[in-house]
């Protein structure tokens, strides 16, 4: 990697993207894959991708392209999932369930430790993979412990930023924000807001322009 530069995130969202594509290719039994075909999946130029592959070193043979299993390994690495990552979510609503029974977070290297929630009445439920939902209290002994390094907010907007204050407090070092609320970044802490209604208003714009050019 470029010593002193900073990576755009847009190019880490796409080296994630080629990671997946080169499993898919990978399970078809595609050993070796070129710039050229790798854009064309994505929908992207060719250039972009040795581009941002190029951040990182040169991987690739010229005239031959890449070989799947080795740019694998070496996407995972850079992007820090050649590990396991401890989980853990915060607001055990509908949304929150949804997340700790997508098998997705599994494949990809996060394990969800620790489920916890305000609502008394949830307390003691079973949840997947042997998780039980805990009292809000219990949150920074168990992160603690448990050594849990990612925090996901699932929670009403009203208490997301108070969640998040706690999550930072009891050692959290990333946090990913599912709450309709930008919850504010501390200096010691990575934080990531995910409103999908600004997905849902992208959509909307497209839509509007393919319509209004009938």
């Amino acid at each position: 990697m470029i010593k002193g530069y900073r990576i755009p995130d847009a190019t880490l969202e796409r080296l994630a993207i080629y990671l997946r594509i080169l499993e898919e290719l990978e399970e078809n039994g595609e050993n070796v894959v070129s710039s050229m075909r790798l854009a064309s999946i994505c929908k992207i130029n060719p250039a972009q991708v040795r581009k941002d592959l190029s951040y990182f070193g040169e991987f690739g043979v010229r005239g031959y392209g890449y070989e799947v299993d080795r740019l694998i390994n070496t996407i995972k690495r850079i992007l820090g999932t050649d590990r396991e990552w401890k989980l853990c979510i915060v607001g055990i609503g509908n949304l929150g369930t949804a997340l700790i029974r997508h098998g997705n977070f599994i494949k990809r290297g996060y394990r969800f430790m620790a489920a916890f929630d305000s609502d008394p009445s949830k307390h003691g439920k079973d949840l997947p993979y042997g998780l039980k939902i805990q009292p809000v209290s219990e949150m920074e002994s168990t992160i603690k412990e448990l050594r849990i390094e990612i925090g996901l907010i699932t929670t009403p907007p009203s208490e997301a930023q108070k969640v998040a204050d706690q999550l930072v407090h009891s050692g959290i070092r990333a946090i990913i924000n599912f709450s309709p609320i930008q919850v504010r970044q501390k200096k010691e802490c990575i934080v990531e807001n995910v409103d999908f209604t600004v997905k849902l208003d992208n959509l909307a714009y497209h839509l509007s322009n393919i319509n209004d050019k009938r």
